[in-house]
C-alpha cells in the first residue's frame, strides 16, 4: 500500500511539472500600405502644399491598449470584450496615427512632421479616436465601427480653424478576430482618404483668404 502511495505521488508530481500547452497569440497591424490607382489619379487635385504637424491620436482609457475589442449587440451592446489570443501590435490610436501620417505625407511633399521633430509648421492636426471595434449583430455576422474627431488648428494663433467627426462602418468578412482586423484596416484607409479630402478643402479655403 505504501509502495502504491509513493508511485501515485511521483506520478502526480510529474503531471505538475510538465509544461502546459498554451495557445499562441496572433499579433496584427495594418499591414503594408497600398496606394490605389484612384489615389494616384486624384493625387494632383489633392496636393496639400502647407506644412502640417500630426499629433499622436488620443483615445479613451478603455481603448488605450493592444486588445482587439468587440461587442455583442444582440446580447448587450453596452459591454465590450477582448479577444483572448489575438491582439494589435500597438494600441489602435498609435497604429492609426502612423497610417494617417504616412498617407498624408504623400500629398504634402513630405511636409508632415511629428511632435518630436521640433519643427515650426503652419497647422496642427489633432485626432481623437472614439471607437475602434467589431460589433456582432448575430453570432455569425459582424461589422466594424471607427469613429474619429479631427481638429485643424492654426500653429501661430492656436485657434481652431475647422473640426469634423468621421465615422466608418463596414461588414467583417468573417466573424472572428481576423475578420475584424481586415475590416478595420480597410475602413481605416477609407477614413484616411475622407480625412485628406476634408483637409484639402479646408486648406484651399485658407489659401483663398490669403
Amino acid at each position: 500500500m505504501r509502495k502504491l502511495y509513493v508511485l501515485l505521488s511521483i506520478w502526480l508530481a510529474g503531471c505538475t511539472i510538465m509544461p502546459q500547452t498554451q495557445t499562441p497569440v496572433s499579433v496584427y497591424d495594418f499591414g503594408l500600405q497600398q496606394v490605389s490607382s484612384t489615389y494616384n489619379m486624384s493625387n494632383q487635385q489633392r496636393q496639400l502644399w502647407t506644412s502640417l504637424l500630426i499629433a499622436e491620436a488620443t483615445s479613451p482609457v478603455w481603448l488605450d491598449s493592444k486588445a482587439i475589442q468587440y461587442r455583442l449587440a444582440y446580447r448587450d451592446p453596452t459591454r465590450s470584450y477582448n479577444y483572448a489570443n489575438n491582439r494589435w501590435a500597438a494600441a489602435p490610436a498609435i497604429l492609426l496615427t502612423h497610417r494617417i501620417r504616412n498617407r498624408i505625407a504623400a500629398v504634402t511633399n513630405d511636409k508632415v512632421v511629428s511632435t518630436s521633430d521640433g519643427t515650426r509648421v503652419d497647422f496642427i492636426l489633432r485626432l481623437e479616436l472614439e471607437e475602434f471595434s467589431q460589433v456582432f449583430d448575430t453570432v455569425d455576422k459582424s461589422h466594424v465601427v471607427i469613429r474619429l474627431r479631427a481638429s485643424l488648428i492654426h500653429r501661430s494663433s492656436r485657434s481652431l480653424k475647422a473640426q469634423r467627426n468621421f465615422s466608418m462602418e463596414q461588414a467583417a468578412p468573417t466573424a472572428n478576430a481576423a475578420g475584424a482586423v481586415q475590416a478595420l484596416t480597410e475602413s481605416s484607409d477609407k477614413l484616411t482618404e475622407n480625412l485628406i479630402d476634408w483637409l484639402a478643402e479646408e486648406l484651399a479655403k485658407e489659401e483663398k483668404n490669403h
